[in-house]
């Protein structure tokens, strides 16, 4: 994917691989376009978009249409830059020691990579998902720059520098909890993943549900969509919500006629408490 020709969304024209989605995982032709400019550009795709949009089953979604291995580092508030480059155990040093265990003089035996730097050092190109960035502090994605710039680490308890044997496909998800910093963005191919519309969450479902009963699919998507529409509601459903409910209303064996009377196992798609009162009693 070193060469770019002209292309259409979906990612014809590209040569090398490209990602055009999986039967498990429906995607728009902008979010593979995204995917395959980021590859092809080799900097990290960002993505943004509303919860149970499906920003972290992309990377997977990658992984297994490339034939990649996925590593994924899970972020945290407390999760710190350094932990995805390595980490010296010092402890463990200390510990050893203490009886006696031969080697505790090679520093590097004490030496963990983090996910960062198992991705770096792995013999294959893997797929790296950074996942949920916004939750860490505001200095976090700037710790990263120069380790996602340059492909490279240095450790300085051996005096080692871990270079990238082959340059990861890098996939970060944000909630937009926090502004990321401008040079990180700049760094950074975006993609904001819409909620998507009626018909492609029906060909979602279908992917998870071939079966489902007509009549049963469309009353269900069709409260789904007025509950969203709500003005006043405070949680929006999600798409791994929608799929939840059907999945109950299929298990429960809930006739298609039902779902807009009795709004049967709704509880599955509303989760508060306010939201639970504007659904059942809606202000007219």
């Amino acid at each position: 994917m070193e060469e770019l020709k002209n292309t259409n969304l979906s990612g014809e024209g590209f040569r090398g691989q490209v990602f055009a989605g999986t039967k498990e995982y429906v995607a728009s032709e902008e979010l593979m376009a995204s995917v395959n400019i980021a590859v092809a550009l080799k900097k990290p795709l960002l993505i943004k978009g509303e919860p149970g949009t499906g920003k972290t089953m992309l990377a997977e979604a990658v992984a297994k249409a490339l034939g990649k291995r996925l590593i994924i580092w899970n972020i945290k508030s407390t999760t710190k830059a350094q932990e995805g480059l390595y980490v010296y155990d010092t402890i463990q040093r200390l510990y050893d020691g203490q009886f006696g265990v031969e080697g505790v003089d090679d520093i590097a035996r004490y030496i963990k990579l983090g996910k960062l730097g198992e991705a770096f050092n792995s013999e294959d190109q893997v797929v790296l998902l950074i996942d949920e960035i916004d939750k860490a502090d505001l200095e976090f994605p700037n710790d990263l720059l120069w380790e996602l710039d340059q492909m490279e680490f240095y450790i300085n308890e051996t005096h080692r520098t871990v270079k990238a044997k082959h340059r990861p496909i890098v996939i970060i998800t944000s909630n937009a909890e926090k502004e990321l910093p401008d040079a990180f963005l700049r760094r950074c191919i975006f993609h904001y993943i819409e909620f998507p519309d009626k018909e492609l969450m029906e060909e979602i479902v279908r992917v998870h549900f071939p079966e489902v009963e007509e009549n049963l699919l469309h009353n269900a998507m069709e409260v789904f969509y007025e509950i969203r529409a709500i003005r006043d509601i405070r949680k929006k459903p999600s798409t791994s919500e929608l799929i939840d409910w059907i999945n109950a209303l299929q298990i429960g064996g809930i006739p298609a006629e039902r779902i807009k009377k009795a709004l049967p196992f709704i509880g599955v798609v509303v989760k508060k408490d306010e939201d639970l009162e504007l659904v059942k009693h809606p202000v007219r």
